[in-house]
């Protein structure tokens, strides 16, 4: 990512000759990003305004040390946690901020503000990426182990759960299966009159060592879907957070590239100023649908009981008559019972990650799911 920086600044730095990036395509074909849908050619300045906007999460150095080999950098390893902070970031924008809020470098608003520190590089911090890292024990990585997105999926539904402001809920759909029932009880009050914020992540496999094709055009449409907040993925061995696509080319933010670690505070001294625009990439990069690992996650944001409904809907006439992709059922059968939920330990306001992981453990004992390569193969 760093030679991408050097087209437009030269090697040293210096900005000696302008290029215009060639981040969006100029074409009369639609530029799909987040469900909004632009022209290139009219609207080539607002796409990438939009693109700005979401929060970029990229390599870290300088962070306090973390886990037993006293890691105070993730790169080499962190890149599909940095993904999974993305996609929760986006859900968090989007649910307290809306869709069509757009971060400039005078943005200071407290909301804004209040969504980037969750997400600094800190033990107190809710989502991060220590919090992701240590939690991720719980699924069997150890510091340092490179997450896929099933496994960078269930920690962070076990985060959210400490952190009453974000005022999200997380299902994952395990074994290309929405379990309505499941997302009903999750989401509905007692009363049944009131909705938590869902975000829904379902992780896949659709092909053996490459994409299978014929699955494209269902990635193409979960694009266009208002609900969509992107999906978990990226190349063979390399994590990408992909919220868009042109053509036959997905547009993706990119974690690696590796950037100091400090505070955004109120944007009071121009060290935090700076440290913002550190999480807002300027020019977002695209691939081929072909490039991408058959290993990803989508993930759908639902504010309400009838945006939920309405997402359902759209997942069976739209996504899935472009290529059945997953299954959506009421409720699970014998085999797949969830288990009794077990009371989870109250987590300290110290932030300590010293509780009890009894749900995924019961889990992998339902399903069998201990990795991200226990996916089931769609081809």
């Amino acid at each position: 990512m760093d030679s991408v920086f050097e087209q437009y600044l030269g090697p040293d730095g210096a900005n000696l000759v302008y290029a215009e990036p060639d981040d969006i395509p100029k074409t009369n074909a639609t530029v799909w990003i987040l469900g909004k849908s632009y022209n290139s050619i009219q609207e080539l300045e607002r796409i990438r305004q939009d693109i700005r906007s979401r929060l970029w999460c990229t390599y870290r150095r300088g962070f306090v040390p973390l886990g037993e080999a006293q890691l105070t950098t993730d790169k080499g390893w962190g890149c599909m946690l940095r993904c999974g902070q993305m996609v929760l970031a986006q859900s968090l924008i989007d649910l307290h901020l809306g869709r069509s809020w757009f971060w400039t470098t005078e943005t200071r608003d407290p909301t804004y503000l209040k969504i980037v520190s969750r997400f600094e590089d800190a033990r107190k911090c809710p989502f991060s990426l220590h919090q992701i890292a240590l939690m991720g024990d719980s699924e069997d990585k150890r510091v340092g182990e490179w997450f896929g997105p099933n496994t960078v999926a269930q920690v962070l539904k076990k985060l959210v759960k400490y952190d009453d402001w974000c005022s999200i809920e997380i299902h994952v759909a395990l074994d290309n299966t929405i379990v309505t029932d499941d997302i009903y009880s999750l989401c509905s009050t007692e009363s049944d009159s009131s909705w938590k914020p869902l975000l829904l992540i379902i992780p896949l496999r659709l092909g053996l060592n490459e994409i299978n094709p014929i699955y494209i055009p269902a990635l193409q449409k979960c694009f266009e879907l208002v609900e969509s907040v992107g999906m978990i993925g990226g190349r063979p061995n390399q994590a990408l957070y992909f919220i868009g696509y042109v053509g036959e080319e997905v547009i993706y933010l990119d974690p690696h590239t590796t950037q100091r670690t400090g505070s955004v505070g109120d944007k009071s001294s121009q060290t935090e100023i700076e440290l913002d625009e550190t999480y807002h990439q300027k020019y977002a990069a695209r691939m081929n649908f072909r490039q991408m690992d058959p290993s990803l996650a989508l993930c759908f944001l639902c504010k309400t009981r009838t945006s939920f409904e309405i997402l359902l809907d759209k997942l069976k006439t739209d996504v899935n008559s472009s290529g059945n992709i997953f299954e959506i059922v009421k409720t699970r059968t014998a085999p797949w019972k969830s288990p009794p939920q077990k009371t989870l330990k109250h987590r300290q306001k110290s932030n300590s990650i010293q509780d009890d992981f009894e749900e995924i453990n019961d889990q992998k004992e339902v399903t069998g799911d201990d990795s991200d390569g226990d996916f089931e193969f769609i081809v």
